[in-house]
């Protein structure tokens, strides 16, 4: 498998793992169409490469990102409302595409992650952060709408935490992350933080992936689907999964005692 050639993200592909760098820090790391485009892209290259078991996204410069580009932005204020739309929509298909990845995802925080740069951390599985980060929804503060990336705040603040947050643009640090539940650990500084990373590369590295992409497909589809086919849909996923080649190799690998061949050392 072959990655695309970036210029506004830098990419590192180590032992099973890729690490996408957001490389702009003359404006700290905003989402261009340049970089969104090349993230999406490099996201579809490898969405369906089991061999690439876990994806990393960090900042370049110690600033995971700062949002959206404003420098684009009020160029768009006087397009034509179709322009504005399909360029609004650009982010939306990054978004989707990172929140539905068959791989574990990571977003490693430091700096700051604000407004659609925090949007993208909601949609990783895993966020990390250094509890000096500093987080908004800034986009009501400057008089626009956090409107792409809202129904992934909810999806991992809640309702009532994302409703508060996205309202009132209030700024909060690493420490209250935690609290808050958006960073899943938090570090004072940046030998812990990839000390985290590590652990969590440790234990994805020790699932079989076919098994993980399953399992993130079902928790995706799950509040869709009726109360009375949740039964039948998961008992579907469950058989398929059981006689798969990973599922014959777990089962048996723990009978016999010995690790099953997709565990591997980060």
């Amino acid at each position: 498998m072959s990655l695309p050639i970036t210029e506004s993200i830098q990419l590192e592909q180590k032992n099973g793992w890729l690490t996408i760098w957001f490389d702009g820090i003359e404006n700290r790391n905003a989402l261009t169409d340049q970089r969104v485009a090349e993230t999406l892209a490099v996201l579809n290259a490898v969405a369906d490469d089991r061999a690439v078991r876990g994806i990393t996204l960090r900042g370049k410069g110690g600033v995971f990102s700062a949002g959206g580009d404003l420098k684009s932005f009020r160029k768009f204020a006087e397009a034509p409302d179709d322009d504005v739309i399909e360029m609004s929509k650009s982010i939306a298909y990054l978004l989707n595409r990172l929140n539905t990845m068959p791989q574990v995802t990571v977003a490693l925080v430091e700096g700051a992650a604000i407004a659609g740069g925090l949007g993208i951390v909601c949609c990783c599985d895993v966020a990390i952060c250094q509890s000096s980060a500093k987080f908004a929804f800034s986009e009501t503060m400057i008089g626009i709408s956090p409107a792409q990336i809202a129904r992934f705040v909810m999806q991992k603040l809640g309702y009532a935490k994302g409703r508060r947050l996205m309202l009132t643009a209030a700024r909060f640090d690493g420490a209250e992350a935690g609290n808050l539940g958006l960073a899943d650990f938090v570090a004072d500084d940046v030998a812990s933080l990839e000390a985290h990373e590590i652990k969590v590369r440790r234990d994805v590295l020790k699932c079989a992936p076919g098994a993980i992409a399953a399992t993130k497909e079902l928790i995706l589809e799950l509040p869709y689907i009726e109360p009375d086919s949740v039964a039948d849909i998961a008992g579907r996923n469950f058989t398929k999964r059981l006689k798969s080649d990973e599922g014959k190799e777990g089962v048996s690998s723990f009978l016999e005692k010995r690790a099953p061949n997709w565990a591997q050392e980060p």
